[in-house]
Parts: structure tokens; sequence; C-alpha cells
């Protein structure tokens, strides 16, 4: 027999932040347990909900019991079972009374092998588990596994017993279908009663059936339990309400799940500030007014900030004067301290605040971010020279990259850092390509950013990322698993996106060395380039397969360590569509048997000479290669790699009739050692663009 399952636990208000995943992973790991315990049907489904006061989850074809489990109960060695005349030793049968069992079962045994010695085991069957039973087993089990961010201890109430949760529990639902179950966690019993809305709805909230849930809440609690269908509520009326202002959204996903976790009955609604605070820059408006308030701020069809914002309440009300005029007192101060720091700020220069620096320490191994500017000075006008960008600009805008963040709306707002050391140094009068590469040196910050828009940007966002990674692996803190405090692994993906993206023409082992240079004598370890670079191919593999290329067209570019990250997806690109051609898997094999006999030889040279060739198959590759090399060479050099491949292509024949025709390793030392040399040069030339022996499989 089937029927669904009901269970919440209500209690006080839970991290808004982590609501969705607390909520997910508990009706997850219920579900999961159940099966365990084999108390669900095969279309058994799993809904979640999470509000501010609970977590709950409702399963769909629930057994009443889990079956029968046929097992064979594990006795004692056959050699100490029976005595000589086969009759039940005591031993026996002290144990078949240990398992509840008597001599009438003697016949019932059998004897089997476990890899060791005989056994004799027992037939038995287990009887199934009843759903109560069951389920307070895997309620308690989901608790325990709950991903809590931080657990609270508190005593139940009304006793003196102790439990631990992420907030005190004060009911628990337990409904099979209309039966109540009065399972045990947390110190609660379950039963059949669940509570609505704190202000709104019914105190206490009787569900005749599980199935009654979400609309028992909705209708008497005025509760909308599903995270899901509350945030598209939410947004929903965000939508329509800045449509009827003539006004748009900009969409902020982690905004939006955070205030579904704060409210049980959302309503949308408007409100603004004075327009005054509209001379500070937006970004301070913005953030103050999402991260402080929880507001969701408008903006006209330009993309700017205006004065109005929406807000999201806990409380439908026929007048929300009162909640409107509210929100516009707490509002104001806040808008009114960035008002201050802002102004505040730009009494001094943004020059003026790099000595100061020199307090903040960026590591105690590494120095003060002073001493750090230092180096992105130096590092980001050596890059801007290489790329033929203003190198006076470069190390302006390096030696000013970290300025803001002894000002006081950084200090305010670290989110801010870079966007306010471009508001100040355009304040200050600094060139405009000053400021815009303050603010983009931090690009990309995270996955889906855009990277610095010109080359002095790009020479000061490098010179910043590749300080950090030299900087950091250089005194032996590399990430490990998953722990990466210094984020080495986004720093080394924004220094490849951005080399590949705009196609910058730096050598990258060539940076890091010169990264590398800029710090004190034995500061870092010798091998640092070498290990920076290694881990940065590491995360271009990484960023390849998410392109969608193939493990081993990576490897036939990546597995010669490039140092022109910018020309890796040409080659790569060009590898496979040289895959594509009719040659290409006969090529590849035979290029990893060269491969293979050159790894077993020493000192081959690279020169064949005309008059050692004996065989025909030998003169024509060598011919082959001659008349190819340059054109591949010439090919490659002009970056042309699909070309390069193509004409490749062209040595297959060659290549076969000389495996077919010719023994390499002959026994005279002078005739093997020309063939060698005749192979090293075919290899050289076949592995000028990729090592393609990799696409062999």
């Amino acid at each position: 027999m089937t029927e669904t399952l009901l269970v919440e636990l209500f209690t006080e208000e839970l991290p808004p932040k982590v609501l969705k995943q607390l909520g997910k992973a508990f009706a997850t790991e219920l579900h999961q347990q159940l099966a365990r315990r084999n108390l669900l049907h095969t279309g058994s489904a799993m809904t979640w909900y999470a509000t501010p006061r609970r977590l709950a989850a409702r399963l769909t074809e629930v057994h009443d019991k889990s079956p029968d489990r046929s097992f064979d109960e594990k006795l004692v060695p056959a050699r100490v079972g029976f005595d000589k005349d086969g009759k039940p030793t005591p031993a026996l049968l002290k144990k078949l009374a240990a398992v509840g069992r008597d001599e009438s079962v003697v016949n019932d045994i059998v004897r089997r092998d476990d890899g060791k010695i005989e056994m004799l085991y027992l037939p038995s069957v287990a009887a199934g588990q009843p759903i109560q039973v069951g389920l307070e087993e895997a309620l308690n089990e989901a608790i325990e596994r709950l991903p809590i961010p931080k657990v609270m201890t508190y005593q139940v109430a009304g006793g003196t017993e102790s439990v631990k949760f992420v907030r005190p529990a004060h009911g628990l639902v337990a409904l099979w279908g209309r039966t109540a179950l009065p399972v045990r966690a947390l110190g609660l019993v379950g039963g059949s009663v669940t509570h609505g809305h704190r202000f709104l709805g019914g105190r206490d909230i009787a569900l005749a059936h599980a199935d009654d849930y979400e609309s028992a809440l909705l209708d008497k609690g005025r509760v909308i339990a599903s995270f899901n269908a509350r945030r598209k509520a939410i947004e929903d009326q965000l939508q329509s309400k800045a449509k009827e202002l003539g006004s748009t959204l900009h969409h902020d996903e982690a905004l939006l799940d955070e205030v579904t976790a704060l409210v049980e009955w959302p309503v949308v609604y408007t409100a603004d500030f004075d327009k005054e605070f509209l001379s500070v820059p937006q970004e301070c408006l913005i953030l103050t007014m999402r991260t402080n308030q929880k507001y969701f701020p408008l903006f006209d069809s330009k993309g700017n900030l205006t004065e109005r914002f929406l807000l999201v309440s806990n409380m439908e009300v026929p007048d929300p004067t009162n909640i409107v005029d509210g929100n516009r007192r707490v509002v104001r101060p806040r808008l009114a301290d960035a008002r201050f720091f802002y102004d505040t700020d730009r009494k001094s220069k943004l020059e003026t605040l790099v000595p100061k620096l020199a307090n903040v320490i960026y590591h105690n191994r590494l120095g003060t971010q002073l001493e750090r500017v230092q180096r992105i000075r130096k590092l980001a006008g050596s890059v801007a020279e290489h790329l033929g960008a203003d190198v006076d600009a470069a190390e302006r805008a390096a030696w000013l990259c970290k300025a803001d963040l002894v000002s006081d709306m950084v200090g305010e707002f670290p989110e801010l850092q870079g966007v306010m050391g471009r508001y100040y140094a355009l304040h200050d009068g600094e060139d405009a390509k000053v400021a815009d590469a303050i603010e983009q040196h931090y690009r990309p910050r995270f996955s889906n950013d855009a990277v610095p828009e010109d080359n002095v940007a790009a020479s000061v966002a490098l010179a910043d990322k590749v300080d950090t990674l030299v900087g950091i692996f250089g005194i032996g803190l590399v990430p490990t698993g998953e722990k990466d405090p210094f984020a080495l692994r986004r720093q080394a993906l924004g220094v490849l996106r951005i080399l590949i993206e705009k196609q910058l023409p730096l050598d990258l082992m060539q940076l890091l060395e010169l990264a590398h240079a800029q710090f004190a004598r034995e500061m870092l370890a010798d091998s640092v380039a070498v290990d920076v670079h290694l881990f940065m191919l590491d995360r271009l593999r990484g960023y390849l397969r998410e392109h969608g290329f193939s493990a081993d067209e990576i490897e036939a570019v990546l597995c010669q360590s490039p140092r022109r990250i910018d020309l890796v997806m040409p080659r790569i690109a060009a590898v496979r569509e040289f895959r594509q051609l009719p040659e290409a898997e006969s090529l590849s094999a035979a290029n990893k048997r060269i491969r293979n006999i050159l790894k077993k030889t020493q000192d081959v040279g690279t020169a064949p000479e005309l008059a050692l060739l004996q065989e025909p198959a030998e003169k024509n590759l060598f011919g082959t290669v001659n008349k190819l090399l340059p054109q591949v060479t010439s090919l490659v050099e002009a970056e042309d790699y699909a070309d390069a491949l193509k004409l490749l292509a062209g040595v297959r024949s060659q290549v076969d009739t000389f495996f077919d025709e010719v023994m390499v390793m002959t026994e005279e030392p002078m005739t093997r050692n020309n063939r060698l040399a005749l192979l090293a040069r075919l290899e050289q030339m076949m592995n000028r663009v990729a090592d393609i022996s990799k696409l062999a499989g």
C-alpha cells in the first residue's frame, strides 16, 4: 500500500542566503534515505519546500512498510556445527538460540564456502520495516547530513533535552496520507498541524491529507510554501511594477533568491529617495540598496539609475503608506553615508593615497600593497611596451590601481574597488585611458565577465594577476583540492582569457619570469615560473573542454607546453579540422610509431644524408620531406595552421610505403642512424603545429 508522505520542520527564521540550498538538501536527503530503506515505489516523486520558517518535503508513492527481505544467517563453521554422526553440536544449537531459532530448523541449514572455509548458513527472512520506524531513521539521518553553515545548540521547549540544528525547531509534521506518524526528531513528535503566516494566516492549520499541504498553507495560512513558486511570484510582480513605471530592472539572481528566503507572502511596493543622491556614482547607490536593504533599483531606458526602487514586503495591507515611508526613512541615512564617503574621498587626490598603501599588508611574506604596486607598475610597463601600447599610461594606471583600497568608500564597500578608483581618477583629471584601466584591471572578475577593453588596461590586468600567481605560488601556497584562498585558479583563468580573447602576442613563460624578477632574490622558489606555467596549462585544459574540444585534441596542442597562449585556439581548431581528413588516422598512427621508435634510441641526428639512402621508399620520403619542410615552416610562421596540416596530409602515401618496404632498425649502424635521422626530421615537420600522435587511438 502506498500513500503521499509529507514531512515539515517548522523553525525560527532560517538564514536566508542558504535557505534554497537547505530546502533542496533536506528533501533530497530524505528521499534518498527512504529509498535506501526500500520504502519508496519506483515512480515516487519528490517536491521540496522552503520558507523563512520551514523546510518541507512531499514524496509520492511511499509504502506503509518495506518488503520482507530474504537473507542467509551466518552460523558457525561446518566442521564445528555437526558431529561425526551428523548431529548438531552444542555450538550450533547455541548459535541458533542466539538468533532466535531452535533445533527444528536444522534441516534447512545449507553449507557454503565463504572463500576461506566451509560455513553453515540458515536461510531467513527479515520482516519489512514499518513506515514510522523507517521514516524516523531516515529523517534523523537527513537532518544530520544537512549542509548547515553554523549549528545552534538549544533546549527543547518544556524539557531539558539539548539538540543541535541550524535554528530552533518548534514543530514537526509527519503525515502519511491521512495518518499522522509520531516520529521523533530534534526533540519533537510528528503530527499533522502546521502554522501559517506570522501575521496574515492561521496560527494552527490541521492538515487532513499530505496532498493538502500547499493548498492549505496558501488558503488558510497565506504562505506560498514552494520556494520556486514564491520566487516566480516576486519576479512577476517586480516586472509588472517596473513596466507600470516605465522603468527597467537589472537582473540579480542572488538578490532574488535572498529576498525569496525572507518572505512567505510577497508583495512588491514602490518607493523612492531624494533625487539629490543621484549625484553620487550609481554603483554606490545600487550596492547599498541591494546589499544593505535588499531593494531592487529601477533604471531608465538608457540604463541610468532613477530615484525609484522596488521593495518586497512580507505584508499585504490595504494602505502601504507606512511601509513605503518606513523604507524611505531607512534608506536615506544609507545613501547619505555613501554621499559623505564620496565627497570626503574627493577632497584628496587619488595619488596622495598611494603612500598609505605602505600601511596595508598584502601578505606577511610578500610585503605591503605599496611594494606590490611598485612591482605591478614595472611589469605593466614592460607588457605595454611588448604590445605597442601607451607605456606611460599603463605605468600610471598601475601606480594608482590600488589607491582606492584606502579610501572611505571602498573601506565601507570593498566590492567597489576599482570602480571608485576610476571615478576619483577622472575627478582628478587623469587621462581617461588611465581611469578606465584602474577599473578594468580587475577583469575578468568571474566566468562571464568581460576582459579589459584596450591594451593599456590589459597590461595592468595581466601585471596584477601574474604578480599574484607568481608571488603566492613562489612562497608555496599552492591550491589544493577545493581550497584556493587566494583565488589562484580564477586569476590564472583571467590571464588565459585575456591572452586568448584579446589575441595578445605575449610569451607567457617570459611574462612569468619577468614577474619573478620583480621580487627580491631568494624570496620565491627558483622553479616558480615553470610551476605557474604548468598550473596555467592545466587551467587551460578546463577552459578548452568547456569550449567543446576533446581530450586528445587538447593534448595534441598542450603537450608541447605552448608559451604563446594566443595561438592555442587557432592551433587546436586546425587539429580538429585536420582529424576530419581521410589521411589523419594513418598519419597519426605513423607519428605515434615514429615517436615510439625514437624514444628507444639516443643521439639521433636530424640531418639525414642522401648518399646513405638505399631503398626507393626512403629516397621518396626524403625528397618529400625536403620539399614540404620549408612550405610547412612558412605556413606555421604565418600562423596558417590549418593549411600547414593539410599540406602534411600529402605525405601519407610516402610514409605508409616507407614503413611497408624499409627496415629502420637494420643491423648496419650508418644506415640505421640515417633512417632514424630521416624519421626525426619527419617527426619534427609533422609536429610543428601539434603532436598529432595524440590523435591516434
